[in-house]
């Protein structure tokens, strides 16, 4: 099964020259038995691995080492900006500048990654770096302007996010399937859309546009960004899930990594955006 983030679309641990097993179309056409595609795969009948394992294999601690360092990457740059770059009165303008900045070029990085056969760990930390420092300025004017409680309480929920939906997935309670994806690839494809119609409408009409990141709409519309977000949550898990179970090579532990910083910053500015407005009606 192939996994996608709201914006970016990820390859699943798969290639086409056939280099190792993977989770592509081939398993999808193999029926209830993946295991004939799969060399890799563990024998249902004798509960030993069909072919020898692969020593260059990804594993579990993989994906969650490059995940540490890429959020890591994120967090320490969000930091640095959030204390280096004021957003005082006098110094609003330019930092929301260097902010802006950043987050078009990480855009840049993340769809030239998001389009290369192999992950590039220079790509996806430089992402994390530029991403950092956008979420950094705007977190720090929330702070300033809003509040402190304002970029807490977004933390707060975007980690209970995460550990809810990963005990959902681990207990089951979640079952990523093609219909669960296409359902949810759809909703977030028709939110992204309400989102760019309102933002051209504010940029040319003024205001708040059509009002769905404003008032009570923009609170129900925070929710679904939220909700949106927990679902391709699933799915990154799903994603690891697969590629540790097929065999993929360790270099793939970079992907996945990367869909799950771009899943947690999609959540996170959710959440602050949710909160920005449930402040203001106080």
């Amino acid at each position: 099964m192939r996994s996608s983030n709201p914006v970016f679309s990820r390859r699943g641990f798969s290639r086409d020259n056939g280099g190792y097993a993977g989770f592509d179309a081939q398993h999808q056409q193999a029926g209830t038995n993946p295991y004939a595609t799969n060399p890799y795969a563990t024998d249902p009948m004798t509960g030993m691995p069909q072919a020898p394992a692969r020593t260059n294999a990804m594993t579990m601690d993989d994906v969650v080492s490059r995940t540490g360092m890429t959020l890591g990457t994120l967090i320490v740059t969000a930091t640095l900006s959030w204390v280096l770059l004021p957003v005082d009165p006098a110094n609003l303008g330019k930092s929301y500048g260097i902010g802006i900045g950043a987050a078009l070029v990480a855009f840049v990085l993340a769809m030239v990654q998001s389009f290369k056969r192999k992950p590039v760990p220079a790509l996806i930390l430089g992402y994390a770096a530029l991403e950092g420092v956008f979420l950094g300025v705007i977190s720090a004017a929330t702070s300033t302007y809003l509040g402190a409680g304002v970029v807490i309480q977004a933390v707060m929920g975007t980690m209970c996010v995460f550990a809810a939906v990963l005990l959902a997935y681990k207990m089951g309670w979640i079952r990523v399937n093609r219909r669960f994806t296409g359902f949810v690839m759809a909703a977030a494809l028709g939110f992204i859309l309400l989102m760019v119609a309102n933002s051209l409408f504010a940029l040319f009409g003024g205001g708040d546009g059509l009002g769905f990141r404003s008032g009570g709409l923009g609170i129900v519309f925070g929710i679904v960004g939220v909700i949106l977000g927990a679902c391709f949550l699933a799915m990154d898990f799903k994603q690891v899930e697969d590629g540790v179970t097929y065999g993929a090579p360790r270099e793939e532990a970079w992907l996945a990594a990367f869909g799950l910083t771009l899943t947690l910053v999609w959540i996170y500015l959710e959440m602050l955006r949710l909160f920005q407005i449930l402040s203001g009606d106080d």
